[in-house]
């Protein structure tokens, strides 16, 4: 680890004799199995055994009193775990000294469940690898003091430190892949429980309060009093592009439409987090509703979705739904529409197409502007005599219907729809394109009113 490289000079330093030349001893690296370990002369694990307890007692004492992460004086669990860390790298080290081709994995082992820990523990491991090299120095100064004392060859430091930081490198290298392994464990865990947790809330039938709130306290996720669901398309980013979104959002796009689940939606700043969070892909947002009403947010999202990638709606990147209930409402059911278009506007039928748009043309903007005919001919850019011309052919056509209100109703929705539906064709509907109870495109062609 690089946070032993300053430690391995000093080894280096240490090594030299006293007037500065450099010991002779055995040479090995890396490589070479036993690597370092092989350089130590024999019997000398024998002599280090007798001082690795109090070693392993200082090393966690230093661990104890000089890191604030491992400070915990009343958790007798915990202290045996570090306990039994430092007594297990430093016996371990005694092993390889001693059978320099020994397996390691045992203490590698527990490294690794020692990184476990750290991860479950909710630690990074910048703590560990602070440990590491406290316990590195403590050992690195007790091994000096042996050697000034003479209980040690002074010509072994080099030999040892080398060993030494190979060794923690190696524990390091099986903690971090515990820690890991650990992480992506609880990361595929957790987004498990939010997958779970999306469904649950768009569930029809809903789901019960309790089952949802207590999903969501696994999930980690924060419980809101509303929510909205985005149904979400492809974009100018492409199918494979996943948006870094908002923390607290939940999101599946393992499905089509990908789904996003918005927290209390009317909150500050929400609607610019979600349209920045989703920019360049095509998403429609349901309406915001009561927790187990998530079903019904996604129903309109999707439909909406629909409705804008076949041009019904305007096709930006981000469509509400409250912004066209109408037109939701209306194309809930196209065959109730051509319904009503095949009672109602049938009488055009016998005009020519472009004198059949104009007179459909007026005849809803006359509904709409309340049968007032000034107002008619300013949003047609005509002249009113104009507009009264063409109503007088509506009522040739039309006769008494025209006047009956539930009729004039039931023609403004059709005639809505027939404008929606053209609007749509003039864009670019996909071909072959077929909705629930509505014909092909190619059949609606091939009727004078119905697009």
């Amino acid at each position: 680890m690089n946070g032993f490289r300053t430690l391995e000079s000093e080894a280096a330093n240490a090594a030299a004799t006293e007037d500065g030349r450099t010991a002779d001893r055995p040479t090995a690296t890396d490589e070479e199995p036993g690597g370092p370990f092989k350089a130590f002369p024999s019997g000398l694990h024998d002599q280090l055994r007798p001082f690795f307890d109090n070693i392993t007692e200082e090393v966690v004492q230093a661990i104890r009193t000089q890191i604030p992460e491992y400070a915990r004086p009343t958790d007798d669990t915990y202290l045996q775990v570090v306990h039994r860390g430092v007594q297990d790298a430093l016996q371990g080290f005694l092993e390889r000294m001693a059978k320099p081709d020994t397996d390691c994995e045992p203490v590698k082992a527990t490294y690794q469940r020692i990184g476990r820990g750290e991860a479950d523990e909710g630690r990074s491991l910048d703590s560990f690898q602070c440990a590491l090299r406290l316990g590195a120095r403590v050992t690195w100064r007790r091994i000096n003091a042996l050697v000034d004392a003479e209980l040690l060859p002074r010509n072994v430091l080099a030999a040892f430190g080398e060993a030494l930081f190979l060794h923690l490198d190696e524990m390091a290298a099986a903690t971090t892949a515990g820690y890991t392994e650990a992480r992506l464990h609880a990361a595929g865990e957790l987004q498990q429980r939010r997958t779970r947790l999306i469904d649950l809330l768009t569930a029809d039938p809903p789901a019960s309060a309790e089952a949802i709130s207590d999903l969501a306290r696994t999930a980690q996720w924060s419980v809101p009093r509303r929510l909205a669901v985005v149904a979400i398309g492809h974009g100018a980013r492409g199918a494979a592009a996943r948006p870094i979104l908002p923390p607290g959002f939940l999101a599946r796009f393992d499905v089509q439409p990908a789904v996003l689940v918005v927290p209390d939606p009317e909150g500050p700043g929400r609607a610019r987090a979600v349209s920045g969070a989703l920019r360049g892909l095509r998403a429609a947002m349901g309406p915001a509703v009561a927790l187990q009403e998530g079903a019904r947010s996604l129903r309109w999202a999707a439909e909406a979705l629909d409705l804008a990638r076949r041009g019904v709606l305007a096709d930006t990147e981000m469509v509400r739904c409250q912004d066209h209930l109408a037109t939701l409402l209306l194309f809930r059911d196209e065959a109730l529409v051509e319904a009503m278009t095949n009672r109602h506007l049938r009488p055009l039928d016998g005009i020519r197409p472009p004198q059949r748009e104009r007179l459909a043309e007026t005849l809803l903007s006359w509904l709409e502007c309340g049968h007032n005919a000034s107002e008619v001919a300013h949003r047609l850019a005509v002249h009113p005599q104009t507009v009264r011309y063409r109503m007088r052919q509506l009522d040739e056509l039309f006769g008494d219907q025209l006047h009956d209100s539930g009729v004039q109703f039931e023609m403004q929705l059709a005639l809505r729809a027939l404008n929606l539906r053209r609007a749509a064709q003039s864009r670019g509907e996909p071909s072959g394109t077929h909705h629930r109870g509505s014909p092909k495109a190619s059949e609606r062609a091939s009727k004078p009113l119905r697009s």
